[in-house]
């Protein structure tokens, strides 16, 4: 009986331990990748503020029409 008590306490110790050992390991990244996202985002912002702009000249272009005509 103290035998299998032993091997239980050793599980459950064993399992915290692991979960320990993966806390710790580092994380690597790459500055290319994150260069890479930073490009992309700006690409998109800028995309967006054209297609929002057109938006608004677009509409504003509308409403005086009908509003002058």
């Amino acid at each position: 009986m103290k035998n299998f008590d032993l091997g239980i306490r050793h599980k459950l110790v064993r399992k915290y331990l692991e979960r320990d050992k993966q806390k710790n390991l580092t994380r690597k990244t790459d500055i290319n990748v994150l260069l890479n996202r930073v490009k992309i985002n700006q690409k998109k912002e800028s995309r967006n503020k054209i297609y929002f702009s057109a938006a608004v000249s677009t509409s504003l272009l509308v409403f005086s029409f009908l509003i002058f005509a």
